[in-house]
């Protein structure tokens, strides 16, 4: 709804020019009258209303003279004038001051319902201008201030003192803070501002732009950095964030202050850095800061095949051994080393996602009978990938090595060397050696060797051979494999050595020990 000014000295006419016309229905409301011409002026200047209807010969000063004031002090007002048809000079002085329309008293009622539907046009046209014009200056406005707080233009004209002060970029200091919410089931409608206690009415405070993940936040002088430090030191002195509150659901990372616009980019980059190192985090931590380091540290780990293989065999071993503090500290030497490689978060979880996947099935086919409570594979694998946190993957894998050693320890074994025999009863088939298993168990190999013999009567080698032949024994009777297929499955790679090994425990060769008890079995 626009605005009416009707002006003129007798009050029966303003009357009637508010009742000639149905002005809500052609989309203005006569606000204000005027008696005079230094009323109307004055009402012009402060009130600058859409439109007015201004008497000629209006008293104390003339209606030209009132408009040209009026213009002059900068009101964009709409103009129709009213008396008797002017003189050429009037005229070309009404145009020339930009009058829309002059009426003839008494004003016929269809020519001012024709001026005013004019000018309500003219108005609609000029406000969707101003809003498309308004619209495109921001979002130019909002695409220059990415491209210098990312870095991605150096143009010298936008760090001109105008150019600045245009885009509300002329501050004593800067800081770019990046904002993640990493748990986004957590709910809640926290913004920015909300952790500032912040209006940030036309962003003075703050300019924020949303990527794919994040909301990149400028503070912008002195008072947004105090208050962002007061929030940081508030927080820093509470317990780790409950569930529900802001704290919960964001992770901030900031770089350094900087007190030229130039360098706000190095500011961001640091941010960005920061950022990408949050899964690396401790336990309630939720904001890493310029202060600490935010690179990498030397580690000789490389996430190859290789580096999988080893951590894999090496954490089957100790969950076959049901040494606890081995697992644990494997898993913590792992975690440490994983802290400092160079490889993204999705190859870290990835490397990770492998390792369980890998020890699961070697458990499996060491423990083939036992039901052990393994979640799927993809389970594993959508679990993994929705971790935010390093530790809480580590923490996955500790539980999962306690619930494999829960389902696979010999209830019944009471020492160290009980153990030893149980993992030789689900091991022997592979290529196991007392120099291999004695690390397993916190043993020197010579010691252990010593306390095996002097125990169990046989010494190492002994005991798995006896173990391997009579596995074999059963698989020949079987009579579904060929000799060396048995020889493999017992866990001698070498048919001639298998063949020598059994001469020597049974008295006689394989094919010979199958052919005289096959039948009776």
């Amino acid at each position: 709804m626009y605005s009416v000014l009707i002006a003129d000295n007798e009050t029966h006419i303003r009357d009637d020019l508010k009742r000639s016309l149905d002005w809500e229905a052609a989309g203005f409301s006569v606000c204000w009258e005027a008696a005079d011409g230094e009323e109307a002026l004055r009402l012009l200047c402060s009130l600058r209303p859409d439109l007015a209807l201004i008497a000629a010969g209006i008293s104390k000063m003339p209606g030209l003279s009132v408009i040209g004031a009026a213009k002059e002090q900068g009101a964009g007002t709409r103009f129709i004038i009213l008396g008797g048809s002017p003189d050429p000079s009037a005229a070309r002085e009404a145009v020339r001051r930009g009058v829309e329309d002059w009426l003839e008293e008494p004003v016929d009622k269809d020519a001012l319902s024709e001026a005013v539907s004019r000018i309500k046009r003219a108005l609609d046209r000029e406000a969707l201008d101003a809003k498309t014009r308004e619209l495109f200056t921001r979002r130019a406005r909002n695409v220059i201030l990415r491209e210098l707080i990312t870095g991605e233009t150096e143009e010298e004209m936008f760090f001109s003192p105008e150019s600045l002060k245009m885009l509300e970029l002329d501050a004593d200091v800067y800081q770019v803070v990046i904002c993640e919410n990493f748990n986004p089931e957590n709910g809640g409608s926290y913004r920015f501002a909300d952790l500032l206690k912040v209006t940030n009415r036309e962003e003075h405070t703050f300019h924020s732009f949303e990527t794919d993940q994040n909301t990149v936040v400028l503070l912008k002088g002195t008072y947004a950095l105090n208050r962002f430090h007061d929030f940081l030191e508030h927080y820093h002195g509470e317990a780790p964030p409950q569930k529900g509150s802001p704290m919960d659901m964001f992770f901030l990372a900031y770089g350094r202050p900087v007190r030229s616009a130039a360098d706000i980019h190095l500011s961001y980059e640091e941010a960005s850095r920061l950022i990408s190192r949050r899964f690396f985090c401790s336990h309630g931590c939720h904001t890493l800061g310029y202060e600490e380091p935010s690179a990498p540290g030397e580690s000789a780990l490389r996430l190859s095949p290789k580096t999988l293989a080893e951590y894999a065999d090496t954490l089957t071993g100790y969950l076959q051994t049901f040494n606890r503090r081995s697992v644990s500290e494997a898993l913590r030497g792992l975690e440490n080393d994983l802290y400092n490689v160079n490889n993204d978060v999705g190859e870290v979880k990835l490397f990770l996602t492998d390792l369980y996947l890998c020890i699961k099935e070697k458990i499996r086919l060491i423990y083939p009978m036992v039901n052990i409570p393994f979640p799927s594979n993809s389970e594993v694998i959508t679990l993994i990938r929705g971790k935010y946190y390093l530790y809480e993957i580590m923490r996955f894998l500790w539980e999962q090595s306690e619930a494999i050693m829960n389902a696979t320890g010999n209830p019944g074994r009471n020492n160290v060397l009980d153990d030893i025999l149980y993992y030789i009863d689900h091991n022997y088939r592979n290529n196991i050696k007392l120099e291999t298993i004695a690390p397993l168990f916190g043993y020197n190999s010579a010691y252990l060797g010593k306390i095996f013999t002097q125990t169990v009567g046989e010494n190492f080698n002994s005991y798995v051979d006896r173990l391997r032949i009579e596995h074999s024994k059963r698989l020949l009777l079987e009579n579904q494999l060929k000799v060396y297929e048995v020889a493999e499955q017992a866990g001698y790679r070498n048919v001639d050595y298998f063949h020598k090994k059994f001469r020597k425990y049974v008295g006689e060769s394989p094919a010979e020990f199958r052919k005289k008890y096959a039948g009776k079995k």
